[in-house]
């Protein structure tokens, strides 16, 4: 089966409803110009706000479903289209979760994914606003594909994929805000972000693609740079750094059964071997 798939990268403005408007109108042209099943950014309705500890970002929680996710609803109805839509969570007060919601192409909800791993690190303050996540790793059987996803720092675990894969997942997505390191001006991410992403698509067998916000936000810069790669790891389609960017590509499923078929990993696995994962410390 040969479909195609797309990424919204874009810049963020403090104005939430203009976010929501834009991301929109760029889910829209990617569906009318053939994607069947298409990915926002990681909180892709504000800038990316746990860069400081702020009470009043809690405001920005939403209990689901909400006003904007019934305008992706619509637009996945009209235009018979998979939306995966990162929004940020209210469950109840003190329990909010970064959260990404797959709506089908009927406009219905699948289900959600709620991310796991919550990083901690320089303008990177996630543990201050986000639960982690209670449901574990489902995968989505859309009208398309069965996907799964892993949102930003989810993707840098071989572990999430892992599960992803042996649940059935032939695309994971990964919604992300990655940028630059305010601790480590010098160095960029970006390449050993694609790397361990990639990987995870050839150790699994399976498509990945990873959608990134591009854009200077306070102390951060985001380098985009979202792309799409098959089970070879061979990178189909890549973003810009800077501007807002429909990131497409073609995928075709048959890639996946033509690829485990010379590398089985799945076959060969010894997970009778591997308790020692289950210690936070191994001696």
């Amino acid at each position: 089966m040969k479909f195609k798939v797309a990424l919204i990268q874009m810049s963020c403005s403090p104005d939430i409803s203009q976010n929501i408007a834009k991301a929109a109108a760029m889910v829209n042209r990617a569906a009318d110009t053939g994607a069947r099943i298409v990915c926002l950014q990681e909180l892709y309705a504000s800038r990316y706000f746990p860069q400081t500890v702020n009470v009043a970002h809690y405001e920005l929680a939403c209990p689901l479903p909400d006003d904007s996710l019934a305008s992706m609803q619509k637009i996945a109805a009209d235009k018979k289209v998979v939306i995966i839509v990162p929004v940020y969570e209210c469950v109840r007060a003190g329990i909010n979760f970064n959260t990404a919601v797959i709506i089908e192409a009927d406009g219905s909800i699948a289900g959600k994914f709620r991310k796991v791993h919550i990083p901690e690190g320089p303008q990177y303050l996630e543990k201050y606003y986000f639960t982690p996540g209670d449901r574990g790793y489902p995968v989505f059987r859309t009208a398309y594909a069965t996907i799964g996803v892993g949102i930003c720092w989810d993707e840098w675990f071989p572990e999430v994929a892992r599960i992803l894969g042996m649940k059935g997942a032939e695309i994971i997505f990964y919604p992300s805000a990655i940028g630059s390191e305010p601790d480590h001006p010098q160095y960029s991410s970006q390449a050993a972000w694609e790397t361990v992403i990639r990987s995870h698509g050839i150790t699994n067998g399976l498509f990945v693609a990873a959608v990134n916000r591009v854009g200077q936000e306070d102390a951060l810069r985001f380098y985009g740079g979202s792309f799409i790669s098959n089970p070879y790891g061979e990178v189909l389609v890549r973003g810009d750094n800077d501007g807002d960017q429909v990131v497409a590509a073609e995928l075709d499923l048959a890639q996946i059964r033509e690829f485990r078929n010379i590398f089985q990993f799945h076959r060969d696995r010894r997970p009778e071997t591997y308790g020692e994962l289950l210690k936070v410390v191994i001696e």
